[in-house]
């Protein structure tokens, strides 16, 4: 027993990685980068990265998209806009373009850290109840920041296109290529068909990937990765079961 705490105070005692470490251990080895973060959780670069990334993207949707173009064509794909006439359409773009220039930045600086707390806050209930574990919300919401980092790829892809592809063309409900949904057109198919290709996003599969084995190292192993993924899948076929169903009464 003396051994065994010996060596876990040695581990203690080893340098946390520093953050462009773990950055690029999270896409090469992502058990190992997730024992040091489990080790020695810290959340404030990663937080701040992810944050930073979503206001640039925001930022560039308002530069190279424009406020009004993006108001016209959420319009357009909701439906609302073939039920009014051109004044009409005018009158409802430049009342909202007023308050989306304002809404946008907030939710580009809140957005990611209130999804975090949600999927670290569910992190939490898993391990400490349905795992009978003991995780702390600094080692779980760690675990989460850095789990979410490879988003920052989507990203990069949907400013890509703002750039380089057609801005009436551009979906930003849906910004880049990591889903079927994308390559569908949203005017014509189905409504349910449509939100069901969009949910199947290669980004969220990574994030639950990553999130699983990171909370799986948190517990020192004692719940497997598989469990873990599968308890978060299931949350988020509820979801998509959920986001179709309203596709279906909306359309």
């Amino acid at each position: 027993m003396a051994d065994t705490g010996a060596s876990i105070d040695a581990l203690q005692d080893i340098p946390a990685k520093p953050f462009l470490s773990r950055l690029i251990g999270i896409f090469i080895e992502p058990g190992e980068t997730f024992e040091d973060i489990a080790r020695k959780p810290t959340f404030i670069a990663p937080l701040v990265l992810l944050i930073l990334v979503s206001f640039a993207v925001v930022e560039t949707m308002v530069v190279k998209i424009g406020i009004q173009r993006i108001i016209m064509q959420s319009l357009a794909l909701s439906g609302q806009a073939a039920r009014m006439d051109s004044e009409q359409l005018n009158t409802v773009v430049q009342r909202s373009a007023a308050i989306y220039s304002k809404v946008m930045p907030i939710t580009a600086l809140l957005g990611p850290p209130i999804f975090l707390l949600i999927a670290a806050g569910f992190g939490i209930l898993a391990l400490n109840v349905f795992f009978a574990q003991r995780a702390s919300f600094k080692q779980v919401f760690s675990v989460t920041c850095y789990a979410n980092l490879p988003s920052i790829v989507g990203s990069v892809m949907a400013v890509v296109i703002m750039f380089l592809g057609d801005p009436d063309a551009f979906n930003p409900q849906n910004p880049a290529p990591t889903n079927p949904g994308y390559f569908m057109n949203p005017l014509t198919s189905s409504h349910a068909v449509l939100a069901l290709a969009s949910s199947l996003d290669v980004m969220v599969l990574w994030f639950l990937i990553l999130l699983s084995i990171g909370l799986s190292r948190v517990s020192q192993n004692k719940v497997k990765t598989g469990s873990i993924f599968l308890t978060y899948l299931g949350v988020w076929v509820l979801w998509v079961i959920a986001k179709v169903g309203f596709a279906v009464l909306g359309g």
